[in-house]
């Protein structure tokens, strides 16, 4: 990250410096935090996640770029709107560039430009609050009398900001406007102007200007309200914070972002303690990976993460009981882990992103990408299960499970959730079989992943064979009759599809 952060930089001097000017663009204040920031800094959820949107910005600089000098522009538009499906899945970005969904090349780049100035906003407004004082040092540096950067107060979905507040540093701390001021913002929209001057930085709300931060001999004085992050548990590689509560309305959309309640966190504490005494090697792997959990108030909707934000996992606390709140760490952590891997090594190619292969947890098809996420994510989540159910048994395991706020019940639903994952794996690693041997889209390095996986869910399903009649006659016995039914009727239905036949 580090390396990519220093390539970034230099092209954005070298070939984009006319539309970095044009945005205003810091792009050597850019290169200043890269020499400021610590060697481990580049494995947060923060930091991470803005290079990663300076990567997306260079990306659409260079397609603004190209446009400009394109003969065809109709094919280009088609070209554009595939790659945009294929690459930017998780983002907006899609809907910014192509709105009617559909390769419309009249206003395109009307549309690229105004979401390169969106993400250059974005990313100067979060890079000028990483460390305040590294903002002041280089304007000083560059002898500027005052540097202006347009921002915004609104509250901020994809990282769960509060609105009314500076999200600063790379753990979660933030300062909040006073009450009085925030009330102004709320009507300005949000939109504002924070000032850069040789020893402070202030913020322009319409014709107010405010001091938020001042340079002392040593250090820095907030003059707004500072909140250090809220810590959840501490690992070897630091701690484990909670962010503000990103709550969704009936449509499943964000509609706004509020404090986290104090008893969401010491549940998300608890869930963490459970992992790490009942799974030591899963703990290892989740405290070196999640970083930040960020709790979702939001009805029938499953927790999730961004590929280009490692270690911010947003998990349902409220629609989600205790073991369901353990299972969706470990689900985000695991992710996160896969993650990791396709940025390190390629493992699939040539499939176009085509929908053909069937979900048995979304029950739709799905292209390789997710049935990879998938099959590795719920191989993980079996494993969970296996150590919990080893963990919960016996009068010594009874009393611990109550301990970790936990039910009888949920134990046979451990069992049972065990059983029902290795029956789904075994299903989607005979697809990715198929990919890989009849359609050749696997790597050496995805056909190594595959077997790993196979290996371990074999592993699974002989230790779990001991409470499986337990399962069978209890009142999850249907319910896993049922999707086992499912599953052969899916495979009846769809069977390994072959690229002619699905269409694409």
């Amino acid at each position: 990250m580090r390396r990519l952060h220093a390539d970034l930089c230099r092209e954005l001097r070298a070939d984009y410096a006319d539309l970095s000017k044009e945005l205003k663009l810091p792009a050597s204040f850019f290169d200043h935090l890269r020499l400021a920031f610590p060697l481990e800094s580049y494995s947060t959820w923060k930091v991470v996640g803005w290079i990663e949107t300076l990567n997306d910005l260079l990306y659409f600089l260079d397609v603004y770029q190209q446009l400009n000098i394109e003969q065809d522009r109709t094919d280009f538009s088609v070209q554009l709107f595939d790659e945009c499906q294929e690459k930017f899945f998780e983002h907006g970005y899609f809907n910014d560039v192509f709105p009617s969904g559909r390769p419309q090349a009249r206003g395109l780049g009307k549309r690229v430009f105004a979401l390169c100035r969106r993400l250059a906003g974005e990313l100067a407004q979060e890079a000028l609050w990483f460390d305040p004082s590294l903002s002041v040092t280089w304007m000083r540096r560059q002898k500027m009398a005052r540097w202006d950067v347009p921002g915004s107060l609104q509250d901020q979905f994809e990282k769960a900001e509060l609105p009314g507040a500076i999200a600063t540093g790379i753990a979660g701390a933030w300062c909040q406007a006073p009450q009085n001021k925030r009330r102004i913002l709320s009507r300005s929209s949000g939109g504002v102007v924070f000032r850069v001057e040789s020893s402070e930085i202030r913020v322009k709300i319409g014709r107010m200007v405010l001091p938020v931060w001042s340079e002392l001999e040593k250090s820095g004085q907030w003059h707004w309200a500072y909140r250090s992050p809220v810590v959840a548990a501490q690992s070897k590689t630091g701690p484990v914070t909670v962010g503000p509560t990103l709550v969704y309305g009936k449509d499943r959309q964000p509609r706004r972002v509020k404090s986290t309640d104090r008893r969401q966190v010491e549940r998300i504490t608890r869930a963490w303690e459970t992992i790490r005494l009942a799974w030591p090697d899963g703990h290892n792997v989740l405290a070196l990976l999640t970083n930040r959990i960020i709790p979702l108030h939001a009805r029938g909707v499953v927790s999730f993460s961004y590929r280009h934000r490692p270690g911010l996992s947003f998990i349902n606390c409220f629609d989600r009981d205790n073991l369901d709140l353990i299972d969706d760490v470990i689900h985000e952590n695991s992710h996160h882990h896969l993650n990791l891997l396709l940025r390190k090594n390629v493992m699939y190619r040539g499939d176009h992103n085509q929908q053909i292969f069937y979900s048995p947890w979304r029950r739709s098809l799905r292209p390789l990408r997710g049935i990879l996420h998938a099959t590795f994510t719920f191989t993980m989540g079996a494993l969970l299960f296996l150590h919990l159910a080893s963990w919960g048994a016996g009068h010594t395991g009874s009393v611990r499970w109550k301990q970790a706020g936990l039910s009888q019940r949920d134990l046979q639903r451990a069992c049972f959730r065990c059983l029902e994952e290795v029956e789904s794996v075994r299903y989607s690693l005979l697809d990715l079989q198929y990919a890989d041997q009849q359609l050749g889209w696997l790597t050496s390095t995805g056909q190594q992943l595959v077997r790993e996986l196979a290996a371990a869910i074999a592993h699974i399903e002989g230790s779990s064979r001991h409470f499986r009649r337990d399962v069978e006659r209890s009142s999850f016995g249907p319910a896993l009759r049922r999707h086992i039914r499912e599953l052969q009727g899916a495979r009846h239905s769809y069977g390994p599809i072959r690229v002619s036949e699905s269409g694409a």
